[in-house]
């Protein structure tokens, strides 16, 4: 058990098993935050947040699952940690994917198909009108992107492409089908900071200033 009080920076974990963890590190960094590589379940406590970045979402599925992470990381989601997934980080976080089953964490209600923009030669980059980042749009990386099939009606959709949800929220989770890292537009990973930040409040209060994670 870990006891440690509310005050000061928060310290972001990123999922380092594959995928494009430095470039979360860096605009983790540039929205005021520390980052942590995770590896281990070990490496998960004490955290405020995580981010599950893009990759291969099967691979990153066994990998964790062999060493246990992928229990550990279901755990925390089920306690509370925000975690925000981009693209294969979305696909970790759904419920179900269509064509075929793979270790997911779960969390989103929602079902995503893989790869439904193309493959690699089909990566693309389009202008994402974001409310809740303010009027300027955001630069949405897609990469052998998934997209959602179908959503519950908890998850509430901050983006849209072509008529699909590419940017989605339930609770504290967030997931997006495209790459925020591949940008230097911090912007998104500071939203990400604001519901951790709204999360630790909360967790304030209901510990009278210190905040209790197994």
């Amino acid at each position: 058990m870990s006891i440690h009080a509310v005050p000061g920076r928060l310290t972001i974990g990123v999922l380092a098993v594959q995928g494009s963890f430095s470039e979360h590190e860096a605009l983790v960094a540039a929205a005021g935050a520390d980052a942590r590589q995770v590896r281990t379940s070990e490496q998960l406590a004490d955290l405020d947040g995580l981010i599950l970045p893009g990759g291969e979402s099967s691979t990153v599925g066994l990998v964790a699952g062999e060493s246990g992470l992928l229990d550990s990381m279901r755990a925390a989601i089920s306690a509370g940690l925000p975690v925000f997934g981009t693209c294969a980080g979305m696909i970790m976080l759904a419920r179900a994917t269509t064509g075929g089953t793979q270790p997911l964490l779960g969390g989103i209600d929602m079902t995503v198909r893989r790869n439904a923009y193309g493959r690699q030669q089909a990566s693309f980059e389009a202008p994402l009108n974001v409310p809740v980042l303010g009027e300027s749009t955001l630069d949405g990386v897609f990469i052998r992107a998934p997209w959602i099939e179908e959503a519950g009606p908890e998850v509430q959709t901050l983006a849209s492409y072509a008529g699909r949800p590419v940017l989605v929220r339930q609770g504290d989770l967030l997931a997006a089908a495209f790459h925020p890292e591949f940008t230097e537009d911090a912007r998104l990973h500071a939203y990400f900071l604001d519901i951790v930040r709204e999360r630790r409040s909360e967790a304030q209060q209901n510990t009278g200033g210190v905040r209790v994670r197994a």
